[in-house]
């Protein structure tokens, strides 16, 4: 547990000291949320879920891409002596999930403030795009892992990761609709489970898989 915390605390101040890539993600999310209202106002409750949604996806792309593709081979063999592969993958999985929670909230925040916000439930909302910002964070670190070792080539993980991705979208879309409106769908209970499951996957596939890409 010491090693996690040790790789996490690493790459907080590592995120705090290189402000311009903490930076450049945020002005990702507030521009693109701008030429949304520009271009479109106040859409519709499920137009206005739809892209929320999108964002989401571009956003953990964009800001989770870098978590392996910016270590060198040289930092990668120093990390090998200090840890073991599970603790580091951990690590990352930890720290993504962090930032995309943090992304989550801002990316609804700038929602409600630019395309207004028809959401009924706002907590549940929220939790439900914290939830599905935990679940896309896992998918794209663990591709980011393997796209990391073939030839740092980020656009394997886009390719890689959109018949994974496309199920678990449309599943926070559906579940995410139900804060639309006071009524509590029969499924929700469900939904979540069976995306919890989804998301527990994730980590056992990649807690298995990445000492092999570990040890490459």
């Amino acid at each position: 547990m010491k090693k996690i915390i040790a790789l996490l605390r690493k790459d907080l101040l590592l995120e705090f000291r290189q402000q311009y890539s903490l930076y450049g993600i945020l002005l990702y999310v507030a521009s693109t949320v701008f030429v949304l209202y520009l271009a479109m106002g106040q859409p519709e409750d499920h137009v206005w879920n739809g892209l929320f949604w999108m964002i989401q996806l571009f956003i953990c792309v964009n800001g989770v891409a870098k978590s392996f593709l910016q270590e060198n081979r040289g930092r990668m063999l120093y990390y090998y002596s200090l840890s073991g592969a599970r603790d580091f993958m951990l690590s990352k999985l930890l720290f993504n999930t962090l930032l995309m929670a943090l992304l989550s909230v801002l990316c609804w925040l700038l929602f409600g403030l630019l395309l207004g916000n028809p959401v009924s439930n706002g907590w549940r909302f929220l939790g439900i795009s914290i939830f599905g910002g935990f679940g896309l964070s896992l998918v794209f670190t663990f591709l980011s892992a393997i796209a990391a070792r073939a030839q740092q080539n980020a656009a394997m993980m886009a390719i890689l990761g959109f018949p994974l991705i496309i199920t678990q979208l449309l599943m926070l879309m559906k579940l995410s609709n139900t804060a639309f409106s006071q009524v509590v769908q029969d499924s929700l209970l469900q939904m979540i489970l069976l995306l919890a499951a989804l998301d527990a996957g994730v980590v056992v596939l990649a807690l298995i898989l990445f000492p092999f890409l570990w040890k490459d």
